[in-house]
């Protein structure tokens, strides 16, 4: 098989595997509790990441500002990020927190404008925020009568809040990148997230219907989520990115809520309604508007320091599954 097969092969198997890991993490978060649930998982897949990373290379970086770095990272990313995700999908259906999950990369333009002076604003990024906006209200007002709720929408304002925090994460670990071992890296900010998820737990869960964790419900998905969300799929991005331009790798961007949409109506029986559609397309014209934006921001501004050489490498923001 053509190497160039497998890869797009293996973006196929990402577009789907994090598309599906919404609807997953709410049937696990619904029989036990939403923190511990995630830290379990986190600290499975750390350990097996960094095993995977340190057969790769064995040289690692166990220094302060190594540590600390990825300490803060995983913080951001897993334990307020993932934490409060599968938190909020307790209380909010699995095709509405992969929508709002999507708008990370607006708020990644956000946390770049207000935190760097030499990011600056463009008309497609403003078009692409003001239809973020619009896909935020329509998702309300596909479910404004669950607002009603007081859960519901705490469940909402904590998918929110994740959002942001690994927008925030995402930035921070993009200025202090460790070229020593990416892979184990990864590993560290896992475990460190998985053992502040487990800190968080007791404060934050509820262990009133007990700890069954053995039960089909909660093992199943487990299972699914360290094997195929984190483990396999994490591999094949990687590989993906190597062998694929990342502008066609984080397609899966704009899959994994539609994905995420389908799979919640027909398994959970989720509403989807015209709105919910129009969500979806508001929200993903909204990312690409930004990434277009972002990328021509940065083609222009090296076009100004370099002269035309050779642009072909330029980054592009990206979501993460959760």
């Amino acid at each position: 098989m053509a190497r160039h097969t497998k890869a797009y092969l293996a973006l196929i198997f990402i577009c789907i595997i994090w598309g599906t890991t919404y609807l997953v993490i709410r049937v696990g978060v619904q029989h036990f509790p939403a923190f511990l649930f995630a830290a379990i998982r986190q600290v499975i897949s750390a350990a097996v990441i960094m095993a995977i990373g340190y057969g790769m290379n064995r040289k690692l970086d166990f220094s302060k500002s190594n540590l600390l770095h990825q300490a803060i990272v995983g913080f951001l990313l897993i334990t307020v990020g993932n934490g409060l995700v599968s938190w909020g999908e307790r209380f909010v259906p699995s095709g509405a927190a992969a929508l709002i999950c999507s708008m990370m990369p607006l708020c990644t333009v956000i946390i770049g404008l207000v935190s760097s002076k030499n990011e600056k604003i463009n008309l497609p990024i403003i078009i692409g925020m003001v239809l973020g906006i619009c896909g935020i209200a329509l998702i309300f007002k596909d479910n404004i009568a669950d607002l009603a709720n007081p859960s519901y929408l705490l469940g909402m304002l904590g998918i929110f809040c994740a959002t942001t925090s690994w927008a925030l994460g995402s930035v921070i670990n993009k200025k202090r990148h460790n070229q020593v071992n990416p892979v184990f890296n990864a590993g560290l900010q896992l475990l460190f997230g998985g053992i502040f998820l487990f800190i968080a737990s007791p404060a934050i869960d509820d262990y009133s219907a007990g700890l069954n964790f053995w039960q089909i419900d909660v093992i199943w998905p487990m299972i699914y989520l360290v094997s195929l969300g984190s483990i396999a799929a994490y591999t094949a991005y990687i590989y993906a990115l190597k062998e694929l331009p990342i502008g066609i790798v984080t397609l899966y961007a704009y899959i994994n809520p539609l994905v995420a949409v389908i799979l919640g109506y027909f398994i959970l029986n989720e509403q989807l309604t015209w709105f919910t559609a129009l969500a979806f397309l508001t929200v993903v014209a909204g990312v690409y508007s930004v990434n277009y934006g972002y990328r021509k921001q940065q083609k222009q501004k090296l076009e100004t320091d370099f002269g035309d050489n050779d642009l072909s490498a330029l980054p592009v923001i990206e979501t993460d599954s959760k």
